[in-house]
């Protein structure tokens, strides 16, 4: 399953196209790499979201064959650090 996919289903973010504008803008990383959108995920790969005010580390635990329900979404990964980023304005 894509990066951009996977962020969707698992309800990491929102809606797609704007998991694959985060991907483009270095945002996102697989194994601590920078991962383009279209990059296949497995089950045991590390996904780092550096959004604006936060840092979240999770581990990919599952990938769905088909979309979940809300419910089960939360299962897809586990949380590994969620970290605050305080903002200079």
């Amino acid at each position: 399953m894509r990066v951009d996919v996977f962020l969707k289903q698992s309800r990491l973010i929102k809606r797609r196209p704007l998991a694959k504008e985060l991907c483009d803008d270095g945002a996102i990383a697989l194994n601590g790499r920078p991962v383009r959108a279209g990059r296949e995920v497995t089950i045991g790969d590390l996904l780092t979201l550096s959004l604006r005010n936060r840092r979240i580390e999770v581990e990919i635990v599952d990938v769905p064959k088909r979309p979940p329900s809300a419910a089960a979404a939360i299962e897809l990964y586990r949380v590994l650090s969620d970290e605050r980023i305080e903002i200079d304005d």
